[in-house]
């Protein structure tokens, strides 16, 4: 039988929803209490009209908010690219090719090794506030091993995205047009049965526009719903495409044109912005601002990887968007709970309201604003997952 938990004396509660606190975005309610049953959220309220539970945690004055939804990584991989990150910083420019080493390293790993490795950052980002995360194929590029990683992953997620269109296999280097119908054929048969999403690297020097509405629209026929990544090097068709494809989401959206904005703001399309990508890049940072006052939907992830962006850090990102992006310390935590959810067209995670998942962080800081406030400074404290806590 399912316990009651109520966890109480919270400074400042997040909860994702108007009407259950302050009019914002965020729902704040202060001197709050949240009651979790099972494996879901039964109440939220003021401290001290909480209703009796089993059992009764302390938050001693703390902020507590949602669960963190990381909706972008890739997390089944195998080495590192120390070197070239080192060599990045000494002023080599970031290009897709450095995706092939890492596909190198993950073919040669062994199962064991890749979620070995998996479960390692699985584990780093829930000390870190991350209840729910969504993670992709893409460094095998063969049928087995894209397959595999996929299976891999499947063990411990129910967000899995089918990756092989991470960049054109080293094995179709002449032949990309062959290296797509691998993709949108025998590849996809062997990976579909795992997955829920695929996504396709939209860029120069990974796949253009017909060659991603190709692969995303083989996808959408077997059942697995779109995201892209998108404009994260240069403007291009990424963006507009996703919108027209109804993709989950465009991820990255660095480079953007008035008309890709105006096409997010029309549409159900979400765009994930990934900061770790521009801090370790170098790269110019996304206008997050501008989207906002848009009228998109903005996400906030961690694009965690070996190459381009390796943080498994929700609060870094959070830090990085406030102080680089032009968002508020509201919208970067609403964008990394709530907007991630959205990321993944979910309504049961990134919000403390009845009914949903009971997926909370505990800070140890008396409001949300510090994730940003306090860069660097491991303020989770606590972590419950689906009402156990884990943290």
């Amino acid at each position: 039988m399912s316990s009651s938990t109520v966890i109480t004396n919270i400074a400042t509660l997040v909860t994702n929803d108007p009407s259950l606190g302050d009019s914002s975005p965020l729902g704040l309610i202060q001197d709050a209490a949240v009651v979790i049953d099972g494996d879901r959220v039964a109440w939220t309220g003021e401290s001290s009209k909480a209703p009796a539970t089993d059992n009764r945690v302390d938050a001693g004055g703390r902020a507590v908010l949602p669960g963190f939804v990381d909706s972008h990584s890739h997390l089944v991989f195998a080495g590192d690219r120390t070197q070239e990150f080192n060599a990045r910083m000494s002023g080599r420019s970031y290009s897709a090719g450095g995706i092939r080493t890492t596909v190198a390293a993950t073919r040669a790993a062994s199962d064991a090794d890749l979620e070995a490795n998996l479960t390692r950052y699985l584990a780093e980002a829930l000390r870190q506030g991350t209840t729910t995360f969504e993670t992709k194929s893409g460094y095998g590029l063969t049928v087995e091993d894209e397959a595999r990683a996929l299976r891999i992953a499947a063990a411990h997620t129910d967000e899995v995205t089918y990756l092989g269109a991470h960049i054109v296999s080293p094995d179709y280097a002449d032949d990309p047009a062959a290296y797509v119908a691998l993709v949108t054929g025998e590849m996809l048969d062997a990976c579909a049965p795992y997955a829920r999403w695929i996504d396709v690297f939209c860029e120069k020097g990974a796949f253009d526009g017909d060659q991603a509405r190709a692969i995303l629209t083989a996808g959408k026929a077997r059942g697995l719903h779109p995201r892209i990544h998108a404009n994260q090097l240069s403007c291009g068709p990424g963006v507009q495409l996703a919108v027209e494809l109804d993709a989950a989401s465009a991820d990255h959206c660095t480079h953007l044109t008035d008309a890709d904005v105006d096409a997010l703001a029309s549409g159900r399309t979400v765009a994930t912005l990934l900061p770790g990508a521009e801090f370790s890049t170098r790269a110019e940072w996304p206008n997050a601002r501008r989207l906002l006052d848009a009228g998109v939907t903005v996400a906030l992830s961690t694009d965690c990887n070996p190459g381009s962006s390796f943080t498994s850090s929700v609060p870094f990102c959070v830090a990085l968007a406030v102080r680089d992006m032009g968002m508020t310390p509201d919208e970067a935590v609403w964008s990394a709970t709530a907007g991630g959810a959205a990321a993944l067209r979910r309504d049961d995670i990134g919000r403390l309201t009845p009914g949903a998942y009971a997926d909370l962080a505990l800070l140890d800081a008396p409001s949300h604003v510090h994730l940003a406030y306090r860069p660097g400074v491991p303020l989770v404290t606590g972590v419950w997952r689906r009402g156990v806590r884990e943290v």
